[in-house]
């Protein structure tokens, strides 16, 4: 994976300005592919027949391209292919936060929101290698391990790519902001409740007939 612009940082447009909690926004590039290499699903949203539009999907990022897939068939995808602006947003949850009143309540995540437009990648080679990285973002080892789309499967595809040079992103860690006067209180539990994502053991398909699971799934039931 090429890290083109390593050296940068985030530089915020009018539109990727955080305002709300601005103290919470984070403008080092390194933050932005972080948050997007420990997601799993983004949301890309964008306007279909003047109506929002919002879509759960999978992605995987190479340097500062990001790469969405999803079926030909899909009027968001079809619509984004046409270089409408975009934006795509992945949100990591690290905890609830437990105030002592219930408007200080909160939750510590990670967030990332893209704005731009969307290219199509259709040149066959280009496709590829952008399945590829979608693939081993979100079950890495599996593209040398299975089988490699098909002519039909392809064609079946939509590929776009958007980059990721208007960002913003947006963190918040730590306990509750109380009001010193419920602090003196001290009437209500205050604290955070973490939030985890763990894997499970694999399961395999009923079809295996006892085919043991392959290296690279147990190692990512590891987490590794």
């Amino acid at each position: 994976m090429t890290e083109t612009r390593s050296a940068e940082s985030l530089s915020p447009t009018d539109r990727s300005t955080i305002r709300r909690g601005a103290k919470r926004a984070v403008t080092d590039r390194a933050a932005l592919w972080a948050i997007l290499d420990a997601g799993l699903v983004c949301h890309l949203s964008t306007v279909v027949d003047g109506a929002p539009l919002v879509l759960p999907t999978g992605y995987g990022r190479d340097g500062d391209t990001l790469y969405l897939h999803g079926s030909t068939g899909a009027l968001s995808l079809r619509t984004a292919a046409e270089g409408v602006e975009v934006c795509v947003a992945v949100t990591l949850l690290d905890g609830v936060v437990y105030a002592r009143s219930v408007f200080h309540h909160s939750m510590n995540y990670r967030s990332a929101v893209i704005h731009g437009s969307a290219r199509p990648v259709v040149e066959p080679s280009a496709k590829l290698r952008a399945l590829r990285v979608l693939t081993e973002h979100m079950a890495p080892g599996s593209w040398e391990h299975a089988r490699e789309p098909n002519a039909k499967e392809l064609a079946a595809t939509a590929v776009l790519a958007v980059d990721l040079a208007e960002a913003a992103v947006k963190v918040r860690t730590g306990g509750p902001v109380d009001d010193a006067e419920d602090v003196a209180a001290n009437t209500a539990w205050a604290g955070v409740l973490p939030v985890r994502t763990v894997w499970g053991a694999p399961s395999p398909d009923d079809a295996l007939a006892g085919a043991p699971v392959p290296e690279h799934v147990t190692r990512r039931a590891r987490g590794r």
